[in-house]
C-alpha cells in the first residue's frame, strides 16, 4: 500500500511539472469601448427587429453571372437619442448566414444559387464578412437627438443560373456610436 501511494504522489508530481514547463508564446490584448450613448430604434417602423420583404422576380432576372434584381430600401431610425448628437452608423455583425464575399446565404428558403446583398441608401454595396468601420456601412449625423440610417436589400446571383424557390435569411446588427 505504500508503494502505491507513492507512485501517485510520483505520477502527480511529474504531471504537475509538466503543466510548468510550458513556455509563453504570446499576449493577447483585448481592447473595447462602452458608450452612453442610447437611442429607441425603429426599423421600418416595426421595432429594433423588423422583417424587410424582397418584391417577387423572374429568375431569368437572375440568369447571368453577378446580375441582381428587386432592391428594396427600408431604414433604421433613431429617436430620443442621448446625447442628442453626434454620428452613428450600423455594424453587421458575422453570423452564420454571412458569406465570404460579404452577402447573406439563402438560410432557410428554397432557391438556389442566390444569396441577399445589404445596400447603403445610395446603393453602394456593404461587406458583411468585414470588420466593423470597414463594412462600407455610412456613418450618419445624430440631430437633435434623431438620425435616419438608410439601407436597401436585393437578391444577388454571382454565379448566376438562380432557381425557383423562397428566398429568407437573417442577420444581427449593432449601432456603432461616435
Amino acid at each position: 500500500m505504500k508503494f502505491s501511494t507513492i507512485s501517485a504522489m510520483f505520477a502527480a508530481a511529474l504531471g504537475f511539472a509538466a503543466i510548468g514547463a510550458h513556455a509563453s508564446d504570446g499576449t493577447i490584448t483585448i481592447n473595447g469601448e462602452l458608450t452612453a450613448q442610447t437611442c429607441t430604434i425603429s426599423g421600418n417602423g416595426q421595432g429594433n427587429n423588423f422583417t424587410v420583404t424582397l418584391p417577387k422576380v423572374a429568375t431569368s432576372v437572375l440568369a447571368a453571372a453577378g446580375s441582381t434584381a428587386g432592391a428594396t430600401g427600408f431604414n433604421i431610425a433613431l429617436t430620443n437619442c442621448t446625447p442628442a448628437t453626434g454620428n452613428v452608423r450600423t455594424f453587421f455583425e458575422y453570423g452564420s448566414n454571412t458569406l465570404a464575399d460579404g452577402n447573406l446565404k439563402n438560410a432557410t428558403g428554397t432557391a438556389t444559387l442566390v444569396e441577399v446583398q445589404l445596400l447603403n441608401g445610395d446603393m453602394s454595396p456593404i461587406d458583411m464578412s468585414k470588420a466593423d468601420g470597414a463594412q462600407n456601412s455610412k456613418i450618419v449625423a445624430i440631430n437633435s437627438g434623431a438620425a435616419n440610417l438608410p439601407y436597401a436589400a436585393q437578391y444577388n446571383s454571382p454565379a448566376g443560373g438562380a432557381t425557383a424557390g423562397t428566398v429568407s435569411t437573417t442577420t444581427t446588427y449593432s449601432l456603432s456610436y461616435q
